[in-house]
């Protein structure tokens, strides 16, 4: 479920109790996958190859700062997207208040409050004892990193500010840690792993991708499969989310609009080529051809008749 544009009260509760239940779901899931991985393999951990530098922002803190990320180069940075009313996120802020103490100086923790009230982030912050800046953040922001289609987001920057991971939901502590020691040059107990970003983790990477989230591509030609690879990234979706057709299918693949726009086209480019007329067109007859006269030819001169002699004229 995709984040909305702050409700009033009212129906704030209930998306609020939507998106919590949908993230304690998506981490349920999420922890079995890993557990699966680490009964059965070494650990592993993956970075993106050739990432992107992240969006900078110049961000005002709670304390009354300034925040740049180019301020913290050479810093391992966790941008973490979040709110007060989100339980999941919550539920992490202890973690990562361990996390930034015990890499004091190496790594810097940012919380990005996406809904809530100054005031009501202040009270909470102190409440907690958060250790590391928060501040506000903007729609614009928010767009400017793929969109946030859950809280939490985070955003793992390496020590020259490019993003090397991002992860939706609650994650275990242990696989961010095990992340930022790998980024910090210090020994870990698993494989690091790197891959291509296709949309995971900036949505304008989406037309590098070839499969999408619940869209099936297994009885396309490899020409049909590029065909509709290129609609996907130049269809816009109506659905309301300003993205591709293949952006938001990664964005949301609960997208019942974006589904539906891939599965018409999809048959559209898989139909099978109009049918012949029954009927033959009969073909249109050419005038006859100009005969040219003929002359009759002379007989030969064996078989002319002969001619009497001429006769004579009398003597004068």
């Amino acid at each position: 479920m995709r984040l909305t544009p702050p409700k009033p009260p009212r129906q704030r509760s209930a998306v609020r109790w939507l998106i919590t239940s949908l993230l304690l779901f998506v981490t349920a899931t999420q922890a079995s996958a890993q557990t699966a991985t680490h009964e059965n393999s070494q650990p592993v951990i993956r970075f993106v190859r050739n990432p992107d530098l992240a969006p900078d922002f110049k961000l005002n803190a709670l304390d009354g700062k300034f925040l740049t990320l180019a301020s913290l180069q050479g810093k391992v940075i966790f941008l973490n997207f979040w709110a007060t009313w989100c339980g999941p996120c919550r539920a992490e802020i202890p973690d990562l208040i361990a996390l930034q103490n015990r890499y004091k100086g190496r790594l810097q923790i940012i919380g990005l409050d996406v809904d809530d009230e100054e005031a009501d982030i202040q009270k909470y912050a102190e409440e907690m004892g958060i250790n590391y800046p928060v501040v506000m953040t903007s729609n614009d922001l928010r767009i400017q990193y793929g969109g946030i289609p859950a809280l939490p987001t985070s955003f793992v920057l390496d020590t020259q500010g490019r993003v090397v991971q991002k992860h939706v939901g609650l994650w275990n502590p242990t696989l961010y840690e095990t992340e930022i020691r790998a980024l910090l040059g210090m020994p870990i107990m698993a494989k690091v792993e790197t891959f291509e970003d296709k949309g995971e983790v900036f949505l304008a990477h989406a037309d590098r991708a070839t499969e999408l989230p619940g869209v099936d591509l297994s009885k396309l030609t490899p020409e049909q499969k590029k065909l509709v690879l290129h609609r996907f990234n130049a269809d816009p979706c109506t659905c309301g989310c300003k993205f591709t057709l293949a952006q938001c299918r990664i964005w949301d693949s609960a997208c019942a609009v974006s589904r539906a726009a891939t599965e018409k086209i999809i048959a559209e480019v898989s139909a099978p080529p109009a049918a012949a007329p029954s009927t033959p067109t009969q073909p249109v007859p050419l005038p006859p051809a100009p005969v040219a006269p003929t002359k009759t030819p002379a007989p030969p001169e064996s078989s002319r008749k002969p001619q009497p002699p001429p006769a004579e004229r009398p003597n004068e």
